[in-house]
């Protein structure tokens, strides 16, 4: 099978915005973490652009090769260059798709233009406290700044660093193209964490009305924010892979791949809807369960879950059709 592959520009707020497009199909934009680039996401192209899916990877502004912003971005800002993209290249209706930061970005972009959205896929969203954000900043901004060393050693520093920030990573070939990756970077590489965890990410989630799916691996430095994510919207479907690092999608590819198409919808009968709908509300009164004040009785937990299932989903009488 013949798989067509392109490179390209746009005119952004920032200057020009770098994207790749793979494949015939259904459009699919992906929105990649930092400070990463689109090639964090290159071993999914063909996979995804073989079974019918037009992939279409985006630089970030101040990463791979877009062009920089000469001030601090918002994640407003950046979801507002993937809306230019869309609009550049006459698309209708598009799923979206981001990790980390670029999970970020996809949200912000799922609530200002819902109508062009049709499903959404957060992998790794990063949900955190004040406090969470505030020292992974402090960390973030801590770590020395690249400096070109005659003996090469900035090389071997940065490979250093981002072991560390890899915990239990064991992909030679991923944590090599990330740190290529790093390399690349065009701005001040702190642009895109300060955009996100400036962004109000829950204000965000609890604006979304698309169909919406919670993607994250065990081993994720944030697993546990994507946790809290599923817990502030349990109508969303939740997946999990096991084991992997923030380079999941490099160390297991094919499962990754495979979690995009189980967001696809297809005909039911009554009997079948009804069921999937009572399966999918109980699981979200389960987990809304989990955000119930200590103290609170039984019977009350309930009642605050099965009502906050009703906002999100309805009932199987009159669902909420997203």
């Amino acid at each position: 099978m013949n798989i067509s592959s392109r490179k390209g520009y746009i005119d952004s707020i920032f200057g020009q915005l770098h994207f790749h497009v793979t494949g015939e199909g259904k459009p699919l934009i992906l929105c990649h973490q930092s400070p990463s680039s689109l090639e964090m996401f290159s071993k999914a192209f063909e996979p995804l652009a073989r079974s019918g899916i037009q992939v279409i990877a985006v630089d970030t502004p101040g990463y791979g090769q877009s062009d920089a912003p000469t001030t601090q971005p918002s994640i407003h800002d950046y979801s507002l260059c993937v809306l230019d993209l869309i609009e550049f290249l006459k698309l209708e209706k598009v799923s979206l798709l981001g990790h980390h930061t670029g999970a970020c970005i996809v949200a912000e972009l799922s609530v200002i233009a819902s109508d062009r959205v049709d499903k959404l896929i957060l992998n790794g969203p990063p949900v955190l406290t004040q406090e969470e954000k505030d020292n992974l900043m402090g960390m973030i901004e801590k770590a020395p700044k690249m400096k070109p060393e005659e003996d090469g050693s900035h090389l071997t520093d940065l490979w250093e660093r981002r072991k560390l920030f890899t915990p239990g990573w064991s992909d030679l070939d991923a944590m090599h193209r990330g740190v290529i990756q790093m390399l690349r970077v065009t701005g001040d590489e702190i642009h895109g964490f300060k955009a996100a965890f400036t962004q109000d990410l829950e204000e965000v989630l609890l604006a979304i009305n698309v169909p919406t799916m919670i993607l994250t691996n065990t081993g994720d430095d944030i697993y546990f924010a994507a946790k809290r994510a599923a817990s502030l919207r349990p109508d969303f479907k939740f997946e999990e892979l096991s084991d992997g690092t923030h380079d999941i999608v490099d160390e297991q590819t094919d499962k990754w791949v495979g979690y995009y198409f189980l967001m696809g919808s297809s005909t039911q009968t009554p009997e079948e809807f009804d069921k999937e709908f009572i399966e999918k509300f109980d699981a979200c009164v389960e987990r809304a369960k989990n955000r119930c004040d200590e103290g609170i009785s039984e019977t009350a937990c309930t009642d605050y879950a099965m009502n906050r299932c009703e906002t999100f989903l309805g009932t199987k009488e009159n669902p909420i059709i997203k």
